[in-house]
C-alpha cells in the first residue's frame, strides 16, 4: 500500500527499554555536522537499488529498469555488466533488485542478483549466479525461482551472512497470509548455499525458509561483534519495523504489528510508529566514526537512520537519530565500505519521488581526516 507523510525533523534522538519500543520525536534536537565528507560518485542513474564493491574497487550495483552497472577508477563504465531482457520484468516496485558479490570473487568471478520476471500471467521472483569477466556478466545458474512476486512488495535484499550461506529477503506479494504460510516462500527471510542448495541446519526440512511472518524486508545486515542479524521490514501505513532475526521464528505480520503482541510471534526491537520511514537497505559500519552503528537507508522518511543497540543486550536500542534528512530524498541502500566509507543510493526516480535535474545518485561518504 502507498505509505503515508510523516513527520519531517531534523534529528530524533531516544532513550529506549530492552524490548520492542516506538521511535519518538525530540524536538529541538540539535543538528550536528557530520564527520564525513560527501561527494557524489555518480549521477543521472535510472533508480539504482543495491550496491556492492570488490577488492579491486571496482562498484557493482544494480538498477530497477533491469542493469546491472560498473563503476571503475571513478568512471561509471558506458556498457552495463548485463541487461536483462524478458521474460524480465519491471513493474511498480518489482525489477532487478537485490546484489551481492560472492567472498571469493576476485578468485571465481560469481555474483548474485535478484529479479522480477512473468511466467505467464503471474508475476515471481528468482536469484540468478552470474559470472563477470571483464566487466561483462553473463548468466551462470538459476539457483532459486518462484519465489511469489507482485508490483508491490517483492522485498529483494541479497546478503552473504558470516556463515557463508546467501540470505533473501521475500515480500508478501500484496497477499498477507502467505506470511504466515510456511510452505509459501512470500513473507520470508530465505536461506541457501551459493550454488542454491539447501543448508541442513534450516529450520524446516527441505525448505530455505529461515523466518516468516514478514511484510516486506528490504534490508539486512550482521552485528559486526556478535554476528547477529537485523533486519528492516516496511509496515502497513507506518510501524515500520527493524527486527532481530532468529532462525525459524515468526515476526508476525499480518497478524501483530508495532507494540502489540501475541503468543510464539517476535515484536520489533525498534518501530516508527504513526510515522513514515518506508526502511531499506542496511548495514553496520565496521570503522569510522560511527563504528558498530546500525544504518538503515528511509525512503519515505528521507533520511539516513542511524541505530546504536546496546552491546549487551541484542534487542535494545540505546539511540536512533535521523541524519541527511531531506538532503538528497529517498534513500535506497547504504553500504559500509572497507575504506571506511559509506556508500548512500537515492531513489527519487522510482515514481514515488521529486527527482532533481542530476537525479539518481550514489554518494559517498568519506571520514572527515583529523
Amino acid at each position: 500500500m502507498w505509505k503515508k507523510w510523516g513527520i519531517s525533523l531534523l534529528a530524533l534522538a531516544l532513550l529506549v527499554p530492552a524490548a520492542a519500543c516506538e521511535a519518538t520525536d525530540t524536538e529541538g534536537a540539535a543538528a550536528q555536522e557530520l564527520p564525513y565528507v560527501t561527494e557524489v560518485v555518480a549521477d543521472h542513474l535510472d533508480v539504482p537499488w543495491a550496491i556492492d564493491i570488490a577488492a579491486d574497487g571496482r562498484i557493482f550495483f544494480t538498477e530497477r529498469p533491469g542493469r546491472v552497472r560498473v563503476i571503475q577508477e571513478g568512471k561509471l563504465q558506458a556498457e552495463p555488466l548485463i541487461a536483462f531482457p524478458a521474460p524480465f520484468a519491471a513493474e511498480g516496485e518489482g525489477g532487478l533488485l537485490g546484489l551481492v558479490l560472492d567472498p571469493k570473487f576476485a578468485e571465481n568471478h560469481y555474483l548474485y542478483v535478484y529479479h522480477t520476471y512473468r511466467e505467464g500471467e503471474k508475476v515471481f521472483n528468482r536469484v540468478l549466479r552470474m559470472h563477470e569477466e571483464n566487466n561483462r556478466a553473463q548468466v551462470d545458474k538459476v539457483l532459486l525461482d518462484q519465489v511469489p512476486g507482485s508490483g508491490i512488495h517483492n522485498g529483494g535484499r541479497l546478503k552473504i551472512g558470516p556463515d557463508q550461506l546467501l540470505y533473501i529477503t521475500a515480500g508478501d506479494a500484496r497477499i498477507p497470509e502467505l506470511a504466515q504460510d510456511r510452505e509459501s516462500l512470500a513473507g520470508k527471510i530465505l536461506r541457501i548455499h551459493l550454488d542454491g542448495s539447501l543448508p541442513a541446519d534450516n529450520p524446516y526440512p527441505g525448505s530455505p525458509v529461515y523466518s516468516f511472518g514478514h511484510r516486506n524486508p528490504q534490508g539486512i545486515a550482521w552485528h559486526p561483534a556478535n554476528g547477529l542479524l537485523y533486519s528492516s521490514e516496511h509496515g502497513q501505513s507506518a510501524h515500520d519495523e527493524i527486527n532481530r532475526i532468529q532462525k525459524g521464528e515468526n515476526y508476525g505480520w499480518p497478524l501483530i504489528q508495532g507494540d502489540q503482541q501475541k503468543e510464539g510471534m517476535i515484536p520489533p526491537i525498534l518501530h516508527s510508529g504513526d510515522t513514515t520511514w518506508a526502511p531499506s537497505g542496511m548495514s553496520f559500519v565496521t570503522s569510522g566514526p560511527w563504528a558498530g552503528q546500525l544504518l538503515v537507508a528511509n525512503l519515505r522518511g528521507m533520511q539516513l537512520q542511524k541505530v546504536k543497540l546496546d552491546p549487551q543486550k541484542p534487542d535494545s536500542v540505546l539511540e536512533a537519530t535521523a541524519l541527511l534528512q531531506g538532503e538528497y530524498g529517498r534513500l535506497r541502500d547504504v553500504f559500509a565500505a572497507r575504506d571506511g566509507s559509506l556508500y548512500v543510493l537515492t531513489n527519487n526516480r522510482d515514481g514515488r519521488g521529486t527527482p532533481q535535474e542530476n537525479d539518481d545518485r550514489i554518494i559517498r561518504l568519506a571520514p572527515r581526516q583529523p
